[in-house]
């Protein structure tokens, strides 16, 4: 199913409401008026990892207890090691589970666990490596039989031309990347996810462009050492939207993963709760969008933090603590009446600054997620979207943007709606040729995969 349709306009798109809500794990209510603080973490690597889980959870609920924090959710981002041992899975995630359990219930505590399996294909072997991918839907089963309410991935189908076409500023091959190869990829993958979610009565919470569009994110920098420009990266963000959508056509329901910045655009169409991450995240990596994020999220997350030890405790708890007091200023407002009030400040001190804050803006995603409903297949959505992103930012005098943003704008227009002339058979003859110039990209495998 193709969404043909917004579920909000700007005007109404707000933190902490969804259109439709989701009620899971331990009486945990997404998307119902209230926002929801998402703790995503990682072990210290030479560590045991169960004993550095066990810490971690442990560390986590206490702290929650300690602030009040009635409602929250976990987050695992399984590794590549983990990934190869499915005993290590099952004992991991069902001990995390049963502690989650115990706290609900000694405490009155509502909690949501997201999982998030790691991609650990090698495309360069044949058909994409079949034994990966079934060892993925494997740990989907597990993770899903053993106390996982959502199930997540950072999906990379397409990052070999990606990478390659990025630091090229070759938007051909970024175009082919996103809205061809990683469409065929993102539609097999989310077929088989949504079928274990269902089979297994969780959910199916989304996939992240985070290979993609974040990856454009770290290069462009900050506002004096970008290697790319800021309009690129923020080109790349809106034409993500298009592939993570796959994910819901497919049957996924959210709450969409925290590292997908593109989520405003995918609540906009499809109405599911959404995570996100901005300021809170910076001990992950950086960005230019730490407020702007915020305004229409449903969880709020910190990306990654180790388990090391800081001033005020270890990572995760210290984290928890400050995604506690962001979604208690959110939740206050929602409580008083303020929340529109508080939305646009959050909108408005970052919109202006850079255009990959800009085409997060719940007005800008709205015009150009009425171009992505209104064409009929992933990749006219990709380059449509891209096409009506730079309109959008050339034409408003209010952004700031150098002369050389403003010349890569008019350039990139002119290639895109070249491009969309006749997408397919354009992405279609450069793929083949691509294909002598990347290493590992293999075309044949996606088309049959």
């Amino acid at each position: 199913m193709m969404f043909s349709h917004l579920e909000y306009t700007p005007k109404d798109i707000v933190f902490g409401f969804s259109k439709k809500p989701l009620r899971y794990g331990v009486g945990l209510e997404v998307g119902n008026g209230l926002v929801v603080p998402e703790i995503k973490y990682f072990p210290k690597v030479e560590k045991s990892v169960m004993e550095e889980y066990r810490h971690i959870t442990e560390q986590v609920l206490k702290k929650a207890v300690a602030l009040g924090t009635e409602c929250l959710q976990l987050e695992t981002e399984l590794t590549y090691m983990e990934m190869e041992d499915k005993k290590l899975v099952a004992d991991l995630i069902s001990m995390q589970k049963s502690m989650i359990e115990r706290y609900a219930k000694e405490y009155g505590l509502h909690v949501g666990y997201r999982v998030t399996v790691a991609d650990i294909r090698d495309f360069g072997k044949p058909r994409h490596d079949e034994e990966s991918f079934s060892r993925m839907m494997d740990v989907f089963e597990l993770v899903s039989s053993n106390g996982a309410d959502v199930l997540s991935i950072e999906s990379e189908g397409g990052k070999e031309l990606f990478n390659y076409s990025i630091i090229r500023q070759d938007l051909t091959g970024i175009v082919a990347s996103l809205g061809y190869l990683a469409t065929f990829d993102m539609k097999r993958l989310w077929k088989n996810i949504v079928s274990i979610a269902r089979n297994k009565s969780v959910l199916a919470g989304g996939d992240s462009a985070c290979a993609f569009a974040n990856t454009a994110m770290k290069i462009a920098g900050g506002l004096r050492d970008n290697m790319i420009p800021h309009s690129l990266a923020s080109i790349v963000r809106v034409m993500s939207a298009c592939r993570s959508l796959v994910a819901f056509e497919e049957g996924a329901t959210g709450p969409g993963k925290d590292c997908a910045y593109e989520n405003v655009y995918l609540k906009i169409i499809t109405g599911y709760p959404m995570s996100m991450e901005g300021k809170s995240s910076a001990v992950a990596h950086s960005s230019l969008v730490g407020n702007i994020i915020a305004a229409t999220c449903d969880l709020w997350s910190n990306e990654q933090v180790e388990n090391i030890k800081l001033f005020g405790g270890y990572g995760p708890e210290v984290f928890l603590e400050i995604l506690h007091y962001d979604t208690r200023l959110m939740n206050i407002a929602i409580a008083n009446g303020l929340h529109y009030c508080l939305r646009d400040l959050m909108i408005n001190s970052d919109k202006f600054s850079n255009p990959q804050a800009f085409v997060l803006s719940p007005d800008i995603v709205f015009e150009i997620a009425e171009v992505i409903v209104k064409e009929k297949d992933t990749l006219s959505r990709t380059v449509a979207s891209g096409i009506k992103a730079l309109e959008l930012m050339h034409g408003n005098e209010k952004l700031n943007l150098s002369k050389g943003e403003r010349r890569f704008i008019e350039m990139a227009k002119r290639k895109l709606e070249e491009i969309y002339s006749s997408p397919a058979q354009k992405v279609e003859n450069a793929l083949y040729q691509y294909e002598g110039k990347v290493e590992k990209l293999r075309v044949k495998d996606y088309l049959e995969a």
